[in-house]
């Protein structure tokens, strides 16, 4: 199993930017495709973003395509999730996750390790 540790969560105003962290550690990161997913009261744990393990492919859901950008350091065991514009409604904890990859689109059950969940909040 791989551990994982996000960082970078808080407080922002609506239109405003952060950058989400996951660090990894316990198994080669680089064999891993990577995914960041949130989870709003009462909903559902949602995909928001996936990167593949060479960082070549990626996939984002399309309420945020265009605003967030993921992307890997293989050398840092690192994840990240840059979000800009941010909106109400991407209010959330956010989590990375560990997988072995995904064929067509990617879904939860293609992830198996999971962080503990940073808090995002867009103030409007």
């Amino acid at each position: 199993q791989v551990q994982l540790v996000e960082s970078g969560g808080g407080l922002v105003q609506a239109g405003g930017s952060l950058r989400l962290s996951c660090a990894a550690s316990g198994r080669t990161f680089s064999n891993y495709a990577m995914g960041w997913f949130r989870q709003a009261p009462g909903k559902e744990r949602d995909l928001v973003a996936a990167i593949s393990w060479s960082g070549y492919r990626t996939y984002y859901t399309d309420s945020v395509k265009g605003r967030f950008t993921i992307s890997r350091d293989n050398d840092k065991n690192t994840v990240y999730l840059l979000m800009n514009s941010l909106k109400p409604e991407d209010t959330a904890v956010y989590f990375c996750a560990a997988g072995a990859g995904w064929g067509g689109t990617p879904d939860k059950g293609d992830f198996h390790s999971w962080g503990q969940g940073a808090q995002v909040t867009v103030s409007s």
